[in-house]
């Protein structure tokens, strides 16, 4: 089914300020699929189309990058993705657990969507925030330091049409397809909203405020009346111009 005119015209003209933005038009690519996903609720076949008549692509080389891509949905998304790490830390701190709960509570699995239509729940690998594990995200805001509790009020509140709030970033959470449109490169105006770093993400440079501590650079080596140290070719921590080892040698010179 294609779009229909006035939504053509107005992804066209957004697809032309994305494309804009790259010397290759096939690199926008990847926030073309996010926009069609704004739109669809999911990368449909005419969104597939449009983002192939957009680039010169064929429809076969975008379903190839499309479905490379877990944050790409090939059928309708709820309203607000809920994704559980389950990846080690996560897993051993209660996210198996809370995955589970939810499940159990929501009767779907893994990417699978509520019969309402407002939840897809989804097994999620490292968020990058093991820190505040066990992690959940809706909609790829960070809720910290879950409970299989914390988590099914959490979602509740979601099922009732409740705003809810993550732990750190934007005040509130948004829905999947605006979501899909601030990834498509196209700003809400909310990336100054809430707390960006937590106090676990901060204590390590606390810590070194405390005691003084600085990185080596520069300024240290100042401090030392020493010139800036840097790798030498063939030096220990370069690998430039060094020989290559003798596949025949022992390492200490001595044949094998």
């Amino acid at each position: 089914m294609a779009y229909d005119a006035e939504t053509m015209e107005s992804l066209a003209a957004d697809a032309a300020q994305v494309v804009s933005r790259y010397p290759d038009p096939n690199s926008a690519l990847l926030p073309l699929l996010h926009l069609v996903q704004s739109v669809d609720g999911y990368v449909s076949p005419t969104g597939i189309e449009f983002c192939a008549q957009t680039l010169g692509l064929s429809t076969a080389e975008v379903s190839a990058v499309a479905t490379f891509y877990t944050q790409y949905k090939r059928r309708p998304n709820g309203e607000y993705t809920v994704g559980v790490c389950t990846n080690t830390l996560c897993a051993i701190m209660g996210g198996d657990e809370i995955f589970r709960s939810l499940s159990d509570r929501l009767g779907v699995g893994h990417d699978e969507t509520t019969d309402d239509g407002v939840v897809t729940l989804e097994r999620l690998e490292c968020n990058a925030a093991c820190d505040y594990a066990p992690v959940m995200m809706i909609n790829w805001e960070f809720f910290d330091n879950q409970t299989p509790e914390s988590a099914a009020a959490t979602v509740e509140k979601l099922r009732r049409g409740e705003p809810v709030a993550p732990t750190r970033g934007a005040a509130s959470v948004s829905s999947f397809r605006a979501t899909s449109r601030v990834l498509a490169g196209f700003t809400d105006g909310r990336a100054g909203e809430g707390v960006a770093a937590g106090p676990a993400s901060l204590r390590g440079l606390e810590l070194a405020r405390a005691k003084g501590w600085t990185a080596g650079g520069e300024e240290t080596a100042a401090e030392a009346g020493g010139a800036k140290s840097e790798p030498q070719p063939g030096g220990e921590h370069s690998s430039v111009d060094r020989p290559a080892a003798d596949p025949t040698s022992d390492g200490k010179g001595d044949a094998k």
